[in-house]
Protein backbone atom coordinates (compact mmCIF):
# COMPACT_ATOMS: atom_id res chain seq x y z
CA UNK A 1 0.00 0.00 0.00
CA UNK A 2 0.98 3.63 -0.34
CA UNK A 3 2.70 5.21 2.59
CA UNK A 4 0.52 7.29 4.91
CA UNK A 5 2.93 10.19 4.49
CA UNK A 6 4.52 12.13 1.66
CA UNK A 7 8.00 13.52 2.19
CA UNK A 8 8.57 17.08 0.99
CA UNK A 9 12.15 18.40 1.03
CA UNK A 10 12.86 22.12 1.30
CA UNK A 11 16.47 23.32 1.06
CA UNK A 12 17.51 24.86 4.36
CA UNK A 13 14.24 23.81 6.01
CA UNK A 14 14.70 20.05 6.24
CA UNK A 15 12.16 17.40 5.35
CA UNK A 16 8.49 17.58 6.23
CA UNK A 17 6.15 14.61 6.39
CA UNK A 18 2.67 15.52 5.25
CA UNK A 19 -0.19 13.26 6.28
CA UNK A 20 -2.22 12.32 3.22
CA UNK A 21 -5.90 11.40 3.11
CA UNK A 22 -6.16 7.79 1.84
CA UNK A 23 -9.68 8.53 0.65
CA UNK A 24 -8.22 10.78 -2.03
CA UNK A 25 -6.07 8.03 -3.54
CA UNK A 26 -8.44 6.53 -6.07
CA UNK A 27 -7.51 3.61 -8.32
CA UNK A 28 -10.79 1.72 -8.92
CA UNK A 29 -10.78 -1.92 -9.94
CA UNK A 30 -10.60 -2.83 -13.62
CA UNK A 31 -14.16 -4.17 -13.56
CA UNK A 32 -15.78 -0.99 -12.23
CA UNK A 33 -18.58 0.51 -14.36
CA UNK A 34 -16.56 2.98 -16.39
CA UNK A 35 -19.54 3.81 -18.58
CA UNK A 36 -21.19 5.26 -15.51
CA UNK A 37 -17.93 7.05 -14.71
CA UNK A 38 -18.01 8.78 -18.11
CA UNK A 39 -21.69 9.66 -17.87
CA UNK A 40 -21.29 11.24 -14.43
CA UNK A 41 -18.23 13.21 -15.59
CA UNK A 42 -20.10 14.59 -18.62
CA UNK A 43 -23.16 15.49 -16.52
CA UNK A 44 -20.99 17.34 -14.01
CA UNK A 45 -19.19 19.17 -16.82
CA UNK A 46 -22.49 20.25 -18.34
CA UNK A 47 -23.65 21.56 -14.95
CA UNK A 48 -20.41 23.53 -14.45
CA UNK A 49 -20.71 25.14 -17.88
CA UNK A 50 -24.36 25.99 -17.35
CA UNK A 51 -23.61 27.64 -14.00
CA UNK A 52 -20.87 29.72 -15.62
CA UNK A 53 -22.83 30.64 -18.70
CA UNK A 54 -20.35 29.07 -21.10
CA UNK A 55 -21.08 26.63 -23.91
CA UNK A 56 -20.12 22.99 -23.71
CA UNK A 57 -20.47 22.52 -27.45
CA UNK A 58 -20.95 19.09 -28.98
CA UNK A 59 -17.28 19.03 -30.04
CA UNK A 60 -16.01 20.08 -26.61
CA UNK A 61 -18.22 17.46 -24.99
CA UNK A 62 -16.91 14.79 -27.36
CA UNK A 63 -13.29 15.73 -26.63
CA UNK A 64 -14.02 15.47 -22.91
CA UNK A 65 -15.73 12.11 -23.46
CA UNK A 66 -12.68 10.81 -25.35
CA UNK A 67 -10.39 11.92 -22.51
CA UNK A 68 -12.61 10.12 -20.00
CA UNK A 69 -12.66 6.86 -21.98
CA UNK A 70 -10.12 5.51 -19.52
CA UNK A 71 -8.04 6.71 -16.59
CA UNK A 72 -4.87 7.15 -18.65
CA UNK A 73 -3.61 10.56 -19.82
CA UNK A 74 -4.32 11.08 -23.51
CA UNK A 75 -2.31 13.20 -25.95
CA UNK A 76 -3.84 15.75 -28.32
CA UNK A 77 -3.02 13.72 -31.42
CA UNK A 78 -4.65 10.61 -29.96
CA UNK A 79 -7.76 12.72 -29.39
CA UNK A 80 -7.52 14.00 -32.95
CA UNK A 81 -7.27 10.46 -34.30
CA UNK A 82 -10.40 9.44 -32.39
CA UNK A 83 -12.29 12.44 -33.75
CA UNK A 84 -11.29 11.46 -37.28
CA UNK A 85 -12.48 7.92 -36.63
CA UNK A 86 -15.79 9.51 -35.67
CA UNK A 87 -15.91 10.91 -39.19
CA UNK A 88 -15.08 14.49 -38.25
CA UNK A 89 -12.85 16.65 -40.43
CA UNK A 90 -10.87 17.74 -37.39
CA UNK A 91 -7.48 19.49 -37.40
CA UNK A 92 -4.95 20.03 -34.58
CA UNK A 93 -6.07 23.66 -33.90
CA UNK A 94 -9.63 22.39 -33.39
CA UNK A 95 -8.48 19.95 -30.72
CA UNK A 96 -6.23 22.47 -28.99
CA UNK A 97 -9.02 25.06 -28.82
CA UNK A 98 -11.35 22.50 -27.25
CA UNK A 99 -8.64 21.47 -24.78
CA UNK A 100 -7.96 25.11 -23.89
CA UNK A 101 -11.64 25.59 -23.08
CA UNK A 102 -11.77 22.42 -20.96
CA UNK A 103 -8.62 23.50 -19.07
CA UNK A 104 -10.00 27.00 -18.45
CA UNK A 105 -13.20 25.54 -16.99
CA UNK A 106 -11.36 23.08 -14.74
CA UNK A 107 -12.74 20.03 -16.54
CA UNK A 108 -9.39 18.48 -17.48
CA UNK A 109 -5.77 18.62 -16.33
CA UNK A 110 -2.58 18.61 -18.38
CA UNK A 111 0.10 16.14 -17.32
CA UNK A 112 3.23 18.05 -18.29
CA UNK A 113 5.66 15.12 -18.14
CA UNK A 114 3.56 13.25 -20.71
CA UNK A 115 2.17 16.23 -22.62
CA UNK A 116 -1.22 14.59 -22.18
CA UNK A 117 -4.61 15.28 -20.61
CA UNK A 118 -6.80 13.62 -17.99
CA UNK A 119 -10.30 14.34 -16.78
CA UNK A 120 -10.66 16.31 -13.57
CA UNK A 121 -12.29 14.33 -10.76
CA UNK A 122 -13.51 17.61 -9.21
CA UNK A 123 -14.85 19.46 -12.27
CA UNK A 124 -14.94 23.21 -11.91
CA UNK A 125 -12.15 23.30 -9.30
CA UNK A 126 -9.44 25.08 -11.26
CA UNK A 127 -6.16 23.97 -9.71
CA UNK A 128 -2.92 22.41 -10.86
CA UNK A 129 -3.30 19.32 -8.71
CA UNK A 130 -1.26 16.32 -7.65
CA UNK A 131 -1.13 13.20 -9.78
CA UNK A 132 -0.07 9.62 -9.19
CA UNK A 133 1.09 8.15 -12.51
CA UNK A 134 1.79 4.46 -13.05
CA UNK A 135 5.13 4.01 -14.80
CA UNK A 136 4.02 0.60 -16.10
CA UNK A 137 0.53 1.02 -17.59
CA UNK A 138 0.26 4.82 -17.68
CA UNK A 139 -2.92 5.10 -15.60
CA UNK A 140 -3.23 8.10 -13.31
CA UNK A 141 -5.33 9.56 -10.54
CA UNK A 142 -5.60 12.83 -8.62
CA UNK A 143 -4.44 13.00 -5.03
CA UNK A 144 -6.26 16.26 -4.17
CA UNK A 145 -4.49 16.82 -0.85
CA UNK A 146 -5.06 20.41 0.24
CA UNK A 147 -2.73 20.02 3.21
CA UNK A 148 0.16 19.19 0.92
CA UNK A 149 -0.50 22.30 -1.18
CA UNK A 150 -0.58 24.48 1.94
CA UNK A 151 2.69 23.06 3.25
CA UNK A 152 4.49 23.68 -0.04
CA UNK A 153 3.06 27.18 -0.41
CA UNK A 154 3.89 28.12 3.19
CA UNK A 155 7.44 26.80 3.09
CA UNK A 156 8.08 28.27 -0.33
CA UNK A 157 7.00 31.63 1.09
CA UNK A 158 9.48 31.25 3.95
CA UNK A 159 12.20 31.07 1.28
CA UNK A 160 10.93 34.21 -0.41
CA UNK A 161 9.40 32.26 -3.28
CA UNK A 162 5.88 32.90 -4.59
CA UNK A 163 4.13 29.81 -5.93
CA UNK A 164 2.22 30.53 -9.14
CA UNK A 165 1.57 27.00 -10.36
CA UNK A 166 1.74 23.89 -8.21
CA UNK A 167 1.61 20.60 -10.07
CA UNK A 168 3.03 17.46 -8.51
CA UNK A 169 3.53 14.34 -10.64
CA UNK A 170 4.45 11.19 -8.74
CA UNK A 171 5.67 8.11 -10.63
CA UNK A 172 5.14 4.62 -9.27
CA UNK A 173 3.04 1.47 -9.64
CA UNK A 174 -0.77 1.37 -9.55
CA UNK A 175 -2.72 -1.43 -7.80
CA UNK A 176 -3.40 -3.23 -11.09
CA UNK A 177 0.29 -3.45 -11.95
CA UNK A 178 1.25 -4.36 -8.39
CA UNK A 179 -1.26 -7.21 -8.51
CA UNK A 180 0.23 -8.38 -11.83
CA UNK A 181 3.58 -8.61 -10.02
CA UNK A 182 2.05 -10.84 -7.34
CA UNK A 183 1.61 -8.12 -4.71
CA UNK A 184 -1.61 -7.42 -2.80
CA UNK A 185 -3.50 -4.51 -4.37
CA UNK A 186 -5.60 -1.95 -2.52
CA UNK A 187 -8.42 -0.30 -4.46
CA UNK A 188 -10.83 2.50 -3.62
CA UNK A 189 -14.01 4.15 -4.86
CA UNK A 190 -14.18 5.54 -8.38
CA UNK A 191 -13.08 9.21 -8.17
CA UNK A 192 -15.94 10.45 -10.35
CA UNK A 193 -19.01 8.26 -10.00
CA UNK A 194 -18.28 7.26 -6.40
CA UNK A 195 -18.87 3.62 -7.32
CA UNK A 196 -17.68 1.37 -4.50
CA UNK A 197 -14.80 -0.70 -5.79
CA UNK A 198 -12.75 -0.46 -2.60
CA UNK A 199 -10.95 -3.30 -0.93
CA UNK A 200 -8.10 -5.66 -1.65
CA UNK A 201 -8.12 -8.12 -4.51
CA UNK A 202 -6.31 -11.41 -3.93
CA UNK A 203 -3.22 -12.05 -5.99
Amino acid sequence: MLSDNIAVLFPGSGMLLVKQDPGNVTFPKNNHDHGRCIAVALDKAAAVCMDRGVRLTELRRRVLEIIWQNHKPLGAYSILEQLRQDGRAAAPPTVYRALEFLLEQGLVHRIASMNAFVGCSRPGHISDGQFLICRSCGSSTELNDGKLEKVITRNSGSLGFTVEHLTIEVSGLCPHCRRARGEPAQYSNCPVSGEDSSGTEPT
